[in-house]
């Protein structure tokens, strides 16, 4: 059974830093985590002049690479739309966990990433699902809350609201 959990938070908060800390530790745990991660820009996993790459730009909507040490698939949108958070975590591989960056705006559980040097508002509760708080400062709500710095607190966070994915009431994204 796949359980969900995100990290959500405004950009310069430490979610990357975080996501990099935190695996290492829910993986020593002996859990196959997977993670999903959104990009509000164009991105390119490719290099310019690869095979693959000049696949994609001569047309090609999916391009798979494979060797003996990972594959990927590359889908190019075009002009469709952007697929929803539930349709990607719908794509992965089971795993016990997926932890989700970004989809801040849907109603999966998420731990709030709060970092006061960020000078960004606190995000409960205009985002839906936010369940503990990952924080460098007290948060003015209470929820359960670990310090940015104390990783295995933070990996309890993540195992105690973790949700099965078939459980999450998933609704569109509302992003302008």
């Amino acid at each position: 059974m796949t359980r969900i959990i995100g990290l959500a938070g405004w950009s310069g908060a430490g979610k990357t830093t975080l996501m990099v800390k935190l695996l290492p530790c829910l993986i020593g745990r002996g859990l196959a985590v997977s993670t999903l991660k959104h990009a509000h820009h164009r991105f390119d996993v490719d290099v310019p002049g690869k095979d693959s790459w000049e696949h994609r730009k001569a047309g090609a909507q999916q391009v798979m690479v494979a060797s003996g040490a990972r594959w990927a698939l590359m889908t190019e949108l075009r002009t469709a739309r952007e697929p929803t958070l539930p349709e990607l975590v719908a794509r992965m591989d089971p795993a016990d966990l997926i932890i989700v960056e970004g989809f801040k705006r849907d109603a999966h559980p998420k731990i709030e990433v709060h970092r006061a040097a960020n000078a960004k508002p606190w995000m409960r509760p205009e985002m839906p699902g936010i369940v503990a708080v990952a924080a460098d400062v007290a948060a003015p709500y209470d929820l359960p809350c670990a310090h940015l710095d104390d990783i295995e607190a933070i990996a309890a966070l993540v195992l105690a609201h973790a949700q099965p994915v078939d459980a999450v009431a998933w609704t569109q994204r509302q992003e302008a």
